[in-house]
């Protein structure tokens, strides 16, 4: 299983914020630029996160962003079967649908090895996911950024 492109910048938008909660709450742009993302990209993945109550955002001076507490103790397997959104591994029924759908085994055990990869994320927290040497690590690319 492939992830989409936003639901990995909706897990690296969360790891960025659960390492920076004692700083200036960063800015989309910031996150963008330091997990060196597009913007406009970046943006609609915040919008989405504050949507799921996992960030907040506050605009003007003194604003950023934040991860809420639901976000630190999101479960990975949950957010994951959230951003991607339900699905076949494969499309069998799609505009040409497949000749061995109606008798095919294929697609059972692909649902139950996509589900064994969520059941495999699900005791995994963002916390988690930051602790060392993540965390450390995030924490540095982050200070190593030159200033706009």
């Amino acid at each position: 299983m492939r992830l989409t492109k936003f639901t990995d910048v909706a897990l690296r938008v969360l790891m960025r914020l659960a390492v920076v909660e004692n700083e200036d709450p960063p800015t989309t742009r910031e996150v963008a630029a330091t997990m060196q993302v597009p913007y406009t990209h970046t943006a609609k993945v915040v919008a989405r996160l504050q949507h799921l109550g996992l960030i907040e955002a506050r605009r003007g001076r003194g604003g950023g962003l934040a991860l809420t507490g639901a976000g630190r103790s999101a479960s990975i397997g949950g957010l994951v079967r959230e951003l991607e959104g339900p699905g076949d591994v494969v499309e069998c029924e799609g505009s040409t649908p497949c000749p061995l759908r109606s008798a095919c085994r294929l697609r059972g055990a692909l649902r139950l090895a996509e589900e064994a990869f969520y059941a495999s994320l699900d005791p995994l927290t963002v916390a988690e996911l930051v602790t060392s040497p993540t965390g450390p690590l995030l924490i540095g690319i982050s200070s190593s950024r030159p200033a706009d």
